[in-house]
């Protein structure tokens, strides 16, 4: 039976014995529990993607497990950890964002740190809306495009032919001003 008092909902369970009880507290836990950050959980894994795999860690909320987060060493394809749907992995929850509400997980800070492992130094990103500097050649000058014909500059949208030689055909009967255009028309 499930109440309310004092705006907190109240929940008893009754059962013919107590490993019922017990089961059907879990099961209402699992319903009602929020996942918080820094805690360890034992997911199942629901499916594998390229850049990793969604764990569920509790019923009904999902995670995603990224490939970098799956071991120490560098991994190729999920499969290359030895997993696959439905596998049971340990995982901690680093991070749930504040905009989607999705969760970040990890099991490789779980694991032992390999004896001599040296992390990959990652650049680090710019924030929301900043532009980053682009690192154009030639001192800042805009690189000129060259064609393959001895380093002479040719404009892109120009044709091989000169602009001269081009011949509009609709030009021959476009009329000359608005004047000639009204003393050809039938009416």
């Amino acid at each position: 039976m499930i109440d309310e008092v004092d705006g907190v909902g109240k929940v008893q369970v009754s059962a013919p014995n107590k490993e019922s009880i017990d089961a059907a507290i879990r099961k209402i836990r699992a319903i009602v529990a929020v996942p918080e950050v820094g805690e360890v959980y034992e997911g199942t894994v629901r499916s594998i993607m390229p850049y990793g795999c969604f764990v569920e860690i509790m019923p009904g909320k999902d995670g995603l497990l990224h490939i970098s987060e799956i071991d120490w060493k560098h991994l190729e394809t999920v499969e290359e950890a030895g997993l696959k749907e439905g596998d049971k992995i340990t995982v901690k929850l680093l991070e749930i964002d504040a905009k989607t509400g999705k969760y970040k997980l990890s099991h490789r800070v779980l694991i032992p740190k390999p004896e001599g492992y040296v992390e990959r130094e990652r650049r680090p990103r710019p924030e929301r809306g900043e532009r980053r500097q682009r690192n154009d050649r030639n001192n800042g000058e805009r690189r000129q495009r060259n064609d393959r014909n001895n380093g002479e500059r040719q404009n892109r949208f120009e044709n091989n032919e000169s602009r001269s030689e081009y011949h509009d055909p609709m030009a021959e009967h476009e009329p000359k001003d608005f004047n000639d255009s009204l003393d050809h028309m039938d009416f």
